[in-house]
């Protein structure tokens, strides 16, 4: 999820590929986290789980190296380009993670504006999402947080733009499998104490499947947002370039439809892909 609370397991639980394959089938539910919007932050640095889980994605096998692993998309990433320390990653996560101005001439940011340094949103054992300290492997990890204020006749929109820069392509991999196959184990997710997340359901995109023509992998999760007695859409895009994960999450409100929900999340993905590529290299 993308909350600005929380981060993910401090050490990404890893599933054995058959598992992972079986979600990417059947849907499956999602979270949260800090400023309840941040379940995008979520690196698994397992090398054993990453390399199960490419198999059974489709994502592409690599070294652990990170920067000349191989790509399916038709992106080739310079590898002089490709962030190995906690300093470039940073540089990149603040490059690629969208302000609120990059949503739209509505939007604003949120109290806070971004998640804390040298962390990352966690679901733990209980199905609640926290913030914690980067995981192994993760180089580098940033939320930001926006809203479009509510006005009258319609509520207040939250949205999260989130960069996790991994070391290697297998961990960034293992993020998206994760990701893919929590909500088997966290069927309903605890964002705050009086909100959460339930009925959730999420779908795995490799590239070249479906729609996916932009993304190494891509996963969605949809949901329902709970406050009190209010029930919204919840929507969260995860998607990965190389040892890159982006993801968007948006909480809907009286007023908008599900479409226009979807193009703010479809949106800043593509967005956000963009510029991770501009930052990296060039398309074919």
């Amino acid at each position: 999820m993308d909350d600005n609370t929380g981060g993910r397991r401090v050490a990404w639980p890893w599933r054995v590929a058959a598992s992972v394959a079986g979600v990417a089938v059947l849907l499956g539910g999602c979270g949260s986290g800090d400023n309840d919007d941040d379940k995008a932050d979520e690196p698994n640095p397992s090398a054993a789980s990453g390399s199960a889980a490419a198999t059974s994605s489709g994502s592409p096998s690599a070294s652990p190296s990170g920067g000349g692993a191989s790509s399916l998309t038709p992106f080739e990433a310079d590898p002089a380009q490709v962030p190995r320390t906690k300093s470039q990653a940073e540089a990149l996560a603040a490059a690629v993670a969208l302000k609120p101005e990059a949503w739209g001439a509505d939007f604003r940011a949120q109290q806070p504006a971004a998640s804390t340094p040298g962390t990352a949103a966690v679901l733990d054992e209980q199905c609640r999402w926290e913030r914690g300290a980067l995981p192994q492997g993760v180089l580098a990890s940033l939320s930001r947080y926006s809203e479009i204020p509510a006005t009258a006749g319609k509520g207040k929109i939250k949205v999260t733009a989130a960069v996790t820069v991994h070391a290697t392509v297998l961990d960034a991999d293992d993020q998206l499998s994760t990701t893919l196959e929590e909500p088997l184990r966290c069927r309903e997710q605890q964002v705050r104490s009086d909100e959460r997340i339930s009925g959730l359901m999420s779908l795995a995109t490799p590239y070249g499947q479906g729609s996916n023509n932009y993304a190494d992998d891509d996963v969605l999760e949809i949901g329902s947002y709970l406050t009190g007695n209010s029930k919204q859409t919840y929507r969260w895009q995860v998607a990965r370039i190389g040892t890159v994960v982006v993801t968007t999450s948006v909480k809907g409100a009286k007023g908008y439809s599900d479409d226009e929900l979807t193009q703010y999340s479809s949106h800043a993905l593509v967005a956000m892909l963009g510029r991770v590529k501009s930052e990296l290299g060039v398309e074919n």
